[in-house]
């Protein structure tokens, strides 16, 4: 066994508190003694992130003997930096707002009715301390997985060296997923930055924010920060919100982030940063116009830049470019033997992508299966309020791929639970192969898009056309309705003018 003693990166995340204590105990405890290698392997899985936990655990229940690998936090982004701490900020969030906004429901705010952001960023804390068992070194002991804390290097193409120690594998898995993209904006670096990792540190909230990215992060958290209070104004260097997504579910976000005190400065073009004291300042370009815009802070949310850096992968005969670790439809890199899923190799940069994916590793490579990625169904969700989710194509992409659709859409005005909710916002809308009810895509833009657009992402992975939504039951009431309504709406498109002459003529006869 390793000594104790030996010397090993102290993480401490701030503010250092009893539940950050708790957390790093969990997925990086300082004590910790990585363990004598097996002889072989029959998997050894590098990043514990989503794919590699799923990987890992998923392997040794079936009982191959696994090793895993973790140089920073077990649990990755998800559990640290990323779904778990940003849902509870949002969901803290969205109790502010409903309370301040009671009033239509005959609820007076009561007096003196104040948001508390510390008490908000301790709760995520504290939750999200609770939560880290989950995916805790001890957890994943228990599971029969040999956890190794340190830094992991190929030395071969079927060899790593992880603190010292060299593992043999039959196959491995690459999951290192990745990290948040830096911009090269003059002066940024020295003028000082946040971003997912480590915005969920602060204990203040910043009276002026300044948001760069108007993706998913960028407008997930700025819609949070402005509800706390904030000052935020999103730059945005394409002509509109949310640029991957149905432009008139766009649109619905951004009208409800700007009720919410959101600015949006779009098709900009950002020159430099500078800072002046405790405040910071960026000038950017639009329209010909040079124009500075002042902040206390700076949100950096731009997408993500793959983990290749240190792992020596030439050593081990994978190739890798910038957007991460090359892989065919099985997920196998240019070296048989070992395997990548997550941020890594995909560009669906989702923990339930990585999850999918993971499930798919482990059957390839520990089974010699032939399971395709691309065969995978999946769906994605903005959790703004309301929330913007997507599955499969749009319209655009579509047309870009020569695909003949007809698109049926269905406001949530239209639908009762949503009237009594007071959620009216958005529409469900779906596009089927023309002259069949195949279903291609969809997008719903509601306050529970994120469960609603499951249904239809089940239909499309077993090849369920709309008219088998419209002969499902669902309960009254409920905003799930909606997608009933889009497929009653199909069902009545077959009601052609020949069929109804027909209808009309066999109705005549029955009246004799």
């Amino acid at each position: 066994m390793e000594s104790a003693t030996q010397s090993r990166q102290i993480i401490v995340i701030p503010p250092d508190d009893d539940a950050n204590r708790t957390l790093v105990q969990n997925v990086h405890p300082a004590d910790w003694v990585n363990p004598e290698p097996a002889g072989r392997y029959n998997l050894v899985v590098v990043g514990a992130g989503t794919a590699g936990l799923v990987t890992a655990a998923g392997s040794a229940g079936l009982g191959a003997r696994v090793a895993l690998i973790e140089r920073h936090l077990m649990g990755g982004d998800c559990l640290n930096v990323g779904c778990v701490p940003s849902k509870a900020v949002l969901r803290a969030a969205r109790a502010w707002t409903a309370a301040r906004r009671s009033a239509p429901f005959g609820i007076q705010p009561a007096d003196g009715l104040k948001e508390d952001f510390a008490a908000v960023m301790a709760r995520m804390r504290a939750l999200r301390a609770g939560i880290s068992h989950t995916d805790s070194v001890h957890r994943y002991k228990s599971l029969g997985v040999d956890v190794f804390i340190g830094e992991g290097r190929f030395t071969g193409p079927d060899t790593i060296e992880v603190s010292g120690k060299v593992l043999r594998f039959a196959k491995a898995a690459i999951c290192t997923g990745g990290r948040a993209a830096a911009l090269p904006i003059p002066g940024l670096e020295e003028a000082g930055y946040l971003t997912n990792e480590t915005v969920f540190e602060l204990v203040t909230l910043p009276q002026r924010l300044i948001v760069i990215g108007a993706g998913p992060i960028g407008c997930e958290l700025a819609q949070a920060f402005a509800r706390f209070g904030s000052q935020v104004t999103v730059l945005e260097k394409e002509c509109r919100v949310l640029p991957r997504e149905d432009p008139d579910a766009a649109r619905v976000v951004e009208q409800a982030m700007i009720r919410d005190g959101v600015q949006f400065i779009c098709d900009v073009n950002i020159t430099k940063a500078t800072a002046n004291g405790t405040e910071k300042v960026i000038q950017y370009e639009r329209k010909g116009e040079v124009k500075n815009l002042s902040a206390d802070a700076i949100l950096l949310g731009v997408g993500r830049t793959p983990n290749v850096e240190g792992l020596n992968l030439e050593a081990a005969g994978v190739e890798y470019d910038r957007s991460g670790v090359k892989v065919n439809d099985r997920l196998q890199t240019t070296n048989a033997r070992i395997f990548a899923a997550g941020d890594i190799c995909s560009r669906f940069k989702f923990t339930h992508a990585a999850d999918a994916m993971a499930r798919i590793v482990i059957a390839n490579a520990l089974f010699s299966a032939r399971q395709k990625a691309s065969a995978l169904t999946i769906p994605w969700c903005t959790y703004t309020e309301p929330e913007l989710a997507h599955v499969g194509v749009d319209e655009q992409e579509a047309a870009a791929r020569g695909l003949e659709i007809r698109t049926f859409t269905w406001e949530l005005k239209e639908v009762d639970r949503a009237v009594l909710d007071g959620e009216t916002e958005g529409f469900a809308r779906v596009h089927v192969a023309k002259g069949t009810d195949r279903i291609l895509g969809a997008t719903i833009v509601a306050a529970h898009a994120g469960d609603l657009i499951s249904e239809i992402t089940l239909a499309m992975a077993n090849g369920l056309g709309l008219g088998a939504i419209s002969k499902t039951v669902h309960p009254y009431p409920t905003q799930a309705e909606v997608i009933k309504k889009l497929g009653d709406a199909y069902q009545r498109t077959r009601l052609t003018p020949l069929v109804k002459k027909v209808f009309r003529g066999w109705f005549a006869w029955r009246r004799r």
